[in-house]
């Protein structure tokens, strides 16, 4: 099984070209991500951009009531903080993390500069914010025009990709927030 501390785990930082990660390396910090464990939230200012590893992130649309609904997954496979280097430094969501595990860290100033500074990270960003923008609109159509089952086995398939091993460790209360209804529709 590959070492979850290895940042390029996280396929954008595998990305990287050797130049800029070399610029990357020093700053980049390990962070453990425990199951619950909130990276913003919704409308305060956001420090961090997040590569996942090892863990799972779900991104919730927060309304006014207070309730949610997950509108994205990232895991391995992206990065959790896209408005810093998209040009604003909050968001309508909240990061939080469904699958404990491990990830790295990059100071947003630090991101912004280098999303400012290299075409290549540029390109890869702007690439992954089109993935993350086209999962939101299916989850938007899945939870408009699919049965709650039909949810449920979508999201596991989601966060089944994401994972390292096959091993996803939830709670019905989590499934509940992720899916935007009450723990007894999960049961």
């Amino acid at each position: 099984m590959p070492d979850p501390r290895d940042p390029r785990l996280n396929h954008l930082i595998a990305a990287l070209p050797d130049a800029d990660w070399a610029r990357w390396a020093p700053q980049i910090e390990s962070v453990q991500m425990p199951l619950g464990q909130v990276l913003y939230e919704s409308g305060r200012a956001m420090s961090h951009v997040y590569f996942p590893t090892s863990a799972i992130v779900s991104l919730l649309y927060v309304m006014a009531d207070g309730s949610s609904a997950e509108i994205a997954v990232v895991g391995r496979d992206g990065v959790v903080g896209i408005a810093l280097f998209m040009g604003g430094g909050s968001t309508p969501s909240r990061a939080v993390v469904q699958s404990a595990g491990e990830g790295w860290r990059l100071r947003g100033p630090v991101m912004l500069e280098e999303f400012n500074r290299s075409h290549p990270v540029m390109h890869l960003m702007l690439r992954y914010t089109q993935a993350l923008i086209t999962q939101m609109a299916q989850t938007a159509v899945c939870n408009r025009h699919h049965l709650l089952d039909q949810q449920l086995c979508r999201w596991l398939l989601l966060s089944m990709d994401r994972l390292v091993g096959n091993e996803l460790v939830m709670t019905q209360e989590l499934i509940a927030n992720m899916l935007g209804v009450r723990r007894e529709g999960v049961t």
